[in-house]
């Protein structure tokens, strides 16, 4: 039985890690424009699913794999209530699928069976030799940077675990992160990397590329390429590392004598963070809060403590310790200086080349608006950012550990260790943690804290004691 290509995408995309509206029932799902794509880019030879080879003179009179294939790139609109959002999928329809395309089938439509072609590396490269080649495809315009020179014969992979977008890399050299949910307007992440590449920025990806079209009557990013990092590691896994291997030294050793310190690690991304605040505050206008607006903010951080607590009334008894710290930011009187920050800072988006720490993932929150998450702040909310992220990799794993209560005050060490290793850079480095920052530091962690709380509470309770120990531990 075949069903229309709406019917069957209403049906598969609330299975989706990047669709947003899971909890809520589609009321409408339309399909808003729809552009064919070859099957090969510009000098891009096409790979046959067949045992066999691409198409040549001499076998044209054979079925190939581009007979069967078609792709498409949609743009969707999904109403819910009176929600509507919309999202770009790449679909392929063949005929039959084979067996490495049965895990990605959305289902059969008068057009063949559709499918998730994201994960069809026969098709993808068209993506990429389309960047290179500059090329205007329907709708959608392909755009490298300049001087950018892309090797288009890698095929991709997707990367799998993220939530909000979709990412394919090719070959070792390149990762193209689709934004699958659509927001109207240029994409902070292709608008801040490029900026910072004209500057030589030694902490980020080198961009390649993007593909955009108009949506809404707006220029919008659909996609972004970048240096793929193969040799790199993450700094959530390093960080984890660094905990184990404390966690399981013998008893009596310190967080420095233990053989994975991570303390010299911490102090260098402290620096490239610095450097970072700083290209971003020559990359990008600045301006400043005055007083009235930072006691407006004082105020914000005490409504969502007061909500927390009433989510989570065990917080109350740690409320005077943050009423403390919001006062005291209320009390400025001296303009509080802001920029372009990253706004979503932790070691989950930082990764560790053998020569520099290298930041990713200047998208935002893919929820707010794009003048949110453009919007100019202190560049102290990343410093408090990492700072969170440091007490979460000391105690994640004391979750269900069996000796949690004694290696508390392991994680405890290791927590303090880093952030004073990580702010010990960041100030060798340029940025600034005193006076008025410092306070501000402290009213943004437990801010951040307060909102940890809620969510730990409701998606995973067992880790509710890492945000309720930054307000155990606020008097460092």
């Amino acid at each position: 039985m075949t069903h229309t290509l709406e019917e069957l995408l209403a049906g598969w995309i609330t299975h989706q890690r990047w669709f947003a509206g899971k909890s809520r029932a589609i009321t409408e799902l339309a399909v808003e424009a729809t552009t064919p794509l070859p099957l090969r880019g510009p000098a891009e030879s096409f790979h046959s699913d067949v045992a066999g080879s691409s198409r040549t003179t001499d076998d044209s009179a054979r079925p190939t794999a581009e007979d069967r294939v078609s792709l498409r790139h949609l743009v969707i609109t999904v109403r819910q209530d009176t929600l509507t959002d919309r999202y770009q999928l790449l679909l392929g329809f063949r005929p039959e699928l084979p067996q490495r395309l049965k895990h990605v089938a959305i289902g059969e439509t008068l057009d063949g069976f559709a499918y998730d072609a994201v994960h069809d590396a026969e098709v993808t490269g068209v993506l990429l030799s389309s960047i290179a080649a500059d090329a205007d495809l329907g709708a959608l315009r392909f755009r490298h940077m300049p001087g950018a020179e892309i090797d288009t014969s890698p095929r991709s992979l997707v990367l799998g675990g993220e939530q909000s977008n979709t990412s394919l890399v090719f070959g070792d050299a390149y990762i193209c992160k689709l934004f699958r949910k659509l927001i109207p307007g240029v994409n902070p992440e292709l608008e801040v990397v490029s900026a910072l590449a004209e500057r030589g920025s030694p902490n980020i990806a080198r961009p390649y590329g993007w593909i955009e079209a108009d949506i809404a009557g707006e220029n919008t990013t659909l996609a972004f390429t970048q240096e793929f990092l193969p040799t790199a590691s993450d700094g959530w896994a390093l960080a984890l590392t660094s905990v184990r291997d404390l966690y399981g030294s013998l008893p009596g050793t310190s967080a420095g004598d233990a053989g994975g310190d991570f303390a010299a690690e911490s102090h260098r991304l402290g620096m490239a963070t610095a450097h970072l605040h700083k290209e971003l505050a020559a990359a990008f206008p600045t301006s400043v809060v005055e007083a009235p607006e930072v006691k407006r903010m004082a105020e914000g951080f005490r409504r969502r403590l007061e909500a927390a607590i009433a989510e989570v009334p065990e917080l109350a008894a740690h409320a005077g310790i943050a009423h403390e710290a919001f006062d005291r930011l209320a009390d400025i009187d001296r303009p509080i200086m802001v920029q372009r920050v990253h706004g979503d800072y932790h070691l989950g988006q930082v990764m560790r080349t053998p020569s520099e720490w290298v930041v990713l993932d200047f998208e935002g929150e893919p929820g707010q608006p794009l003048s949110d998450r453009r919007a100019l702040d202190s560049p102290v909310r990343d410093v408090a950012g990492m700072l969170r992220s440091f007490d979460y990799a000391a105690r994640h794993l004391l979750s269900d550990h069996p000796d949690a209560e004694a290696l508390e005050l392991r994680a405890a060490e290791w927590s303090e260790r880093n952030r004073a290793a990580f702010i010990a850079g960041y100030s060798a480095g340029g940025g600034r943690i005193r006076g008025d920052d410092a306070v501000l530091l402290r009213a943004l962690e437990l801010s951040k804290a307060a909102y940890e709380v809620v969510y730990e509470s409701r998606n995973r309770p067992a880790w509710l004691p890492i945000p309720l120990a930054a307000f155990t531990h606020a008097v460092r």
